[in-house]
């Protein structure tokens, strides 16, 4: 054990509060919810002197006790001369607490490497010190202890009064730009420089005058059909730089725009335009027939008989709504989010954590429902740059670096699971980009890493943020890889204000996991028709100034601040999930499935999907298990989820299993659940097994990536669960082992077993 050194001893408040020796269970206690709060570990081992042997002790806190349950756990737990030993023990006694054995691989543990004294009892642990100072959250918690405090160990106080170790306060970005309405800014920037070009894609280009040119038009025809102030206008439009000139017209008029993906199921759809109050549709022609009966449709392609039309600018405010975005609902509802002009303005005007400008080309990738397309979109178009519309349709890699070098792309976002499969098959592709942001999910270090050292200069940014406080958070922006395992989430960003706090709404100590809140500018107003779900995630900010002064929106996530002021991120404190990219609520998922009247139970999970992502896997117990084969049910459910349910919100398989396993609270034991490596085949069309060695071949690689089994020949990639960055693996591995070359297209060209297959024969003897 190390000792303590004078400076340490000094640092260290007495926690005893009226000098009252704390016992050493007392002691072992306090270190147990210390290490708990810090790691956010269920289980620790606690090992203690008996006699010349050890003894053991495995504490579960995942039950929430008490600080004082605690002690009365460890104190019951002992023998009775090892509790009389703990209470009465030589000043030299230890504890030694270290993480239990299943709690992850050596590198991942978080241990203390520090010694402090409670009134002459030493305690000890571990052997790598977190971001933390020990000492301080002991002697804090072992005061609580002596006051009686009655507080669950989430939301035991840790921060001291002194305000040294209150990092929960976690900052602020640099003030944002005066806010003006997006249109707004749009038009000045057109007014600069009309001939610039605003907007290309695949050969087609408009210039900032051809393209505000055409908003008018369009601005005109949707208020001859009542568009304006007050109103939200839907959009039904592929990538194209129709949909650009779509979204900027509704704007010119007034109105919110709500932008959906034209595959989502028509009931979904509908229900979605209902709950934003869409009596107005802009539509791609081969997408308006998805419209409601009765609904008002307007064409996005120009009228070629239309003239000249006046500017269109309609006086709204920057409080005014520019757009709804939804999200995904724990009840089984999905979520409006009502996001003003002036949050967007923060976000695109003056960022401080990177310049753009009138040199740059973005590029114009993610789903216009999708807000990460708000900073894809209107960051180019209000500094002055070109916005790069990458072709519709389905998203290859290939495809991909091949629009990263025709259009000239300077900056790109991407999801992480993209990012991952671009760093790791065409990481040439990025040559040109002078800037990367990525997120949407966890960024892998090792690839930030693999980018910067092969593009020296390059910047990276890894940007966090939910949809409610308008794309991006915080960011981290460098040219150097992070110095440790993760990437971290940076700092806020402009306008925003970030708070680290516990379940009490508590500062939490710089090192500490809290719940991320942020407020600032770039909040939305809150969801669609939902006071009740707006309420509940925004909340008044208790920090604020003056009553009143400020809201908070709690984002469910899990961080600590580091000593350097950046965050890190480390769970969810809900069972939210990202699923290529999207944010996905499982209980949204179960609720929808237990409307079905053959399921009784249901709950769904998410597990790794072998491409650096997540894949959705649904249990559920049957109402009348007899009447099917658990594969019969497990098809048809799936089969019926594809018409309530976007695609990738349909879970890759769905298990029925004669009962859920519970934990000792009754719950759900999600842990217990059966581990669905592979899956049977579940698609409605006969089975035929392979004929040759290379449909066989083929036929394993898919088995082995999707997870399923047996493929058959005519099994489409697809609808066995596959999407695009599966798809980056697939392909590379049928290329190593056949010795060709195999692009995306090939695959959505032949996307069966027997048609790729032939494909691979006819090159190999071509």
């Amino acid at each position: 054990m190390t000792p303590m050194t004078e400076s340490q001893q000094r640092a260290t408040p007495g926690p005893s509060g009226g000098g009252t020796a704390l016992g050493l269970a007392a002691a072992a206690a306090v270190a147990v919810a210390v290490l708990h709060r810090c790691t956010l570990q269920e289980t620790v081992r606690l090992s203690y002197p008996d006699g010349e042997d050890e003894g053991v002790l495995e504490l579960d806190v995942s039950a929430d006790p008490t600080l004082a349950g605690l002690l009365a756990e460890i104190r019951t737990a002992l023998s009775a001369p090892d509790r009389e030993a703990a209470e009465d023990a030589d000043p030299g006694a230890t504890v030694d607490l270290r993480l239990s054995g299943d709690a992850g691989p050596p590198e991942q543990r978080v241990g203390f490497g520090a010694a402090v004294r409670f009134d002459g009892w030493w305690v000890s642990a571990g052997a790598t010190a977190p971001p933390v100072d020990l000492a301080r959250l002991l002697a804090t918690a072992a005061g609580a202890l002596n006051a009686g405090e009655s507080s669950l160990l989430s939301a035991l106080p840790l921060a001291d009064d002194d305000g040294y170790l209150v990092g929960g306060l976690a900052g602020s970005g640099h003030a944002a730009a005066p806010a003006r309405p997006v249109h707004v800014l749009v038009q000045d920037q057109a007014e600069r420089t009309p001939d610039a070009v605003a907007v290309s894609c695949a050969g087609q280009q408009l210039t900032y005058r051809a393209l505000v040119g055409r908003a008018d038009r369009l601005a005109h025809r949707l208020m001859a059909r009542g568009a304006g102030p007050g109103h939200v206008v839907g959009v039904l439009a592929e990538r194209s730089p129709e949909l650009v000139v779509a979204l900027l017209a509704i704007l010119k008029a007034g109105s919110a725009y709500a932008a959906f993906e034209p595959d989502l199921p028509t009931q979904r759809l509908h229900r979605l335009l209902d709950d934003a109050g869409v009596r107005l549709l802009v539509a791609q022609d081969r997408f308006g027939t998805h419209a409601p009966a009765g609904m008002c449709v307007v064409p996005v392609a120009e009228d070629t008989a239309a003239g000249v039309s006046a500017p269109v600018s309609a006086g709204v405010a920057p409080s005014a709504v520019a757009y709804v975005s939804f999200t995904s609902g724990s009840t089984g509802v999905p979520k409006g989010v009502r996001v003003p002009h002036a949050a967007v303005s923060r976000l695109v005007v003056e960022p401080d954590w990177a310049k753009f400008g009138p040199d740059d080309v973005f590029l114009q990738l993610a789903p216009v429902a999708f807000d990460a397309s708000t900073f894809e979109i209107w960051t180019p178009l209000v500094n002055g740059g070109r916005l790069a519309v990458h072709p519709p349709g389905p998203l290859s890699t290939e495809q991909l670096a091949t629009t990263l070098a025709d259009e000239r792309v300077t900056v790109a976002w991407m999801t992480a699971g993209l990012f991952h499969q671009m760093a790791g098959r065409h990481l040439d592709a990025f040559a040109g980009l002078r800037h990367v942001v990525a997120g949407g999910d966890v960024v892998s270090a090792t690839q930030v890493r693999r980018l910067l050292e092969a593009h020296p200069g390059l910047v990276f940014t890894n940007g966090y943020g939910p949809t409610e406080n308008t794309t991006f958070t915080a960011c981290w922006t460098s040219t150097e890889a992070p110095a440790g395992r993760t990437v971290p989430l940076g700092r806020p960003v402009s306008g925003t204000r970030v708070l680290v706090l516990d379940p009490e709404l508590r500062p939490v100590p710089v090192g500490v996991p809290g719940e991320l809140y942020a407020g600032g500018e770039g909040l939305a107003h809150g969801y669609a028709g939902r006071p009740g779900a707006t309420a509940e995630r925004f909340v008044p900010d208790p920090f604020a100034p003056a009553p009143g002064g400020g809201r908070l929106y709690r984002t469910g996530d899990l961080v600590r601040r580091l000593p350097d002021g950046n965050l890190e991120f480390l769970g969810r404190a809900d069972r939210q999930l990202k699923i290529q990219g999207y944010r996905v609520e499982p209980g949204e998922i179960e609720a929808v499935l237990a409307r079905h009247e053959d399921v009784r139970q249901t709950v769904v999970v998410a597990q790794d999907d072998g491409a650096g992502g997540k894949r959705l896997l649904a249990y559920i117990t049957a109402e009348r298990p007899e009447d099917d084969s658990p594969a019969a049910l497990g098809l048809r459910l799936r089969e019926w989820l594809r018409g309530e349910l976007p695609g990738y919100m349909v879970p890759w398989a769905i298990l029925p299993l004669a009962a859920l396993p519970l934990n000792r609270n009754g719950k759900v034991d999600r842990a217990a659940l059966p581990t669905a490596r592979r899956t049977a085949r579940a698609l409605p069309t006969e089975y035929l097994a392979p004929t040759n060695p290379t449909e066989d071949a083929v036929a394993q690689e898919w088995a082995d990536l999707l997870g399923v089994e047996p493929v058959g020949l005519d099994d489409d990639f697809f609808e066995l669960g596959g999407h695009s960055l599966i798809a980056a693996d697939l392909l590379g591995r049928l290329g190593d082992r056949f010795g060709v070359e195999l692009s995306a297209r090939t695959l959505y060209l032949h996307p069966t077993v027997a048609e790729l297959a032939a494909e691979i024969d006819g090159r190999l003897t071509a």
